[in-house]
């Protein structure tokens, strides 16, 4: 576990008079403040170099900061060190046996994760552990394009952890960490990037992880939904009500999970109550045979309800679900994985979801060892590179942390992604 001093705490029971000290007579800038609901507190942070102070200011009578004050007056807090992966930071402490505030993260401030060590493990110092959002090279923003008559916005569900070595498959590990990082358990950062597509009708291709797994699946995932479909779709001005076609690329969790949700009596039911849900019937047909080497990317909950509420539709070729959008099955990844292919005004685009999960799987060999059929996968990325680079269609990369879409070049005998402008 490695981990770097972000900032110091100081309860403070009269703020104006901490401000006199901190920002008027040593003169530092003190930033916005910043309501952290989960924890009942105000905090403003002072940055000093390469860490901040965080004033901590009550918002309510029985929060932790005032029982703090009440018992032992202003002064130091905590000390918070940042973690790449506090799940796996928390695992590794309570391995050791130290005692924990919090066993599972929480939100704090900054849009982070953070979670509490006991003073009585740290020689008397309450230790708060914190993770940022996202790594900070991820996006998740919300971003739009347009295609014709067609809009495509890109959305977000968050990010998630999976092993380095089984996404680069035969790539070995000195060639594929120059492009990606991993973290202490050789995990490396992901996203989640659904497709909405605005025509006739609106689409949403995938829908992410979803919000039915528990804490337990999150740690092995290190995922992080702090801000999700939910939220990516509100500010792309949509609802759930909103969307009237879901289209499955395929049925493993990281796409499918959010095609469904749990509701207040514990039943799990279609997200998107308006739509009728597309998946082609030999991915469907599989997902209901799945064997030992297959089973943990599919997971019952995520699917089975379309068919018992009579939304799902299946198809079996390649063919148009509406004006300017079709699917093309490649393969590979499974035996019907599809991509969906857009064209409008003489433009191209294309959804390719784990034919090419991010740019740095641009290289041909380059296939993750989740491909049941690599030798496919090879083949479908040959024939569809040729296809993007000749009609200059723009690709839209479902698991790259930083960049959504882009387009694929080819100088020199070298391919490379140009991200799209929006």
């Amino acid at each position: 576990m490695k981990a770097v001093l972000d900032h110091v705490g100081i309860a403070v029971k009269d703020l104006q008079a901490a401000l006199a000290f901190y920002r008027d007579a040593l003169g530092l800038a003190v930033e916005a403040p910043e309501e952290v609901a989960s924890q009942r507190v105000r905090a403003h942070f002072i940055p000093v170099g390469e860490s901040k102070l965080e004033l901590l200011e009550a918002t309510a009578t029985d929060s932790a900061i005032a029982k703090y004050i009440e018992k032992r007056g202003p002064g130091l807090h905590h000390i918070t060190l940042r973690v790449d992966d506090i799940h796996a930071a928390l695992a590794q402490l309570k391995q050791r046996g130290a005692r924990l505030v919090d066993e599972q993260p929480r939100p704090g401030a900054e849009g982070s994760l953070v979670a509490f060590i006991h003073p009585s493990s740290a020689h008397g110092v309450l230790v708060e552990l914190k993770q940022q959002r996202a790594a900070p090279r991820a996006t998740s923003h919300v971003t739009r394009y347009t295609l014709g008559e067609l809009e495509l916005v890109s959305v977000s569900d968050g990010f998630f952890r999976l092993d380095g070595g089984a996404m680069f498959g035969v790539v070995p590990k000195p060639l594929w960490e120059k492009k990606t990082t991993p973290d202490d358990r050789n995990r490396i950062l992901l996203a989640m990037r659904p497709l909405v597509v605005r025509g006739v009708r609106t689409m949403l291709i995938d829908a992410g992880l979803g919000d039915k797994d528990d804490q337990k699946f999150h740690e092995i995932y290190g995922v992080d939904r702090t801000r999700n479909l939910d939220h990516t779709l509100a500010e792309a001005g949509l609802a759930p009500e909103d969307i009237d076609i879901v289209v499955a690329t395929h049925l493993h969790f990281d796409h499918a999970g959010g095609f469904t949700t749990r509701d207040s009596n514990g039943r799990v039911r279609p997200k998107f109550p308006r739509a009728q849900y597309v998946v082609r019937r030999g991915e469907w047909d599989d997902a209901l045979q799945a064997n030992e080497r297959n089973r943990a990317s599919y997971i019952p909950d995520n699917y089975l309800p379309l068919a018992e509420a009579g939304v799902l539709q299946l198809v079996d070729d390649d063919q148009t679900i509406m004006p300017g959008v079709k699917v093309r099955r490649t393969g590979g990844h499974n035996r019907h994985h599809q991509m969906v292919i857009m064209e409008s005004g003489g433009e191209t685009a294309a959804f390719v979801a784990d034919l090419v999960p991010t740019t740095a799987h641009l290289g041909e060999p380059w296939i993750m060892g989740y491909d049941l059929y690599p030798l496919d996968t090879l083949a479908s990325k040959k024939a569809f590179y040729k296809e993007a680079v000749e009609k200059d269609i723009l690709v839209f990369f479902e698991h790259d942390p930083a960049i959504a879409a882009g387009y694929i070049r080819e100088e020199n005998g070298k391919r490379r992604v140009v991200p799209a402008l929006t």
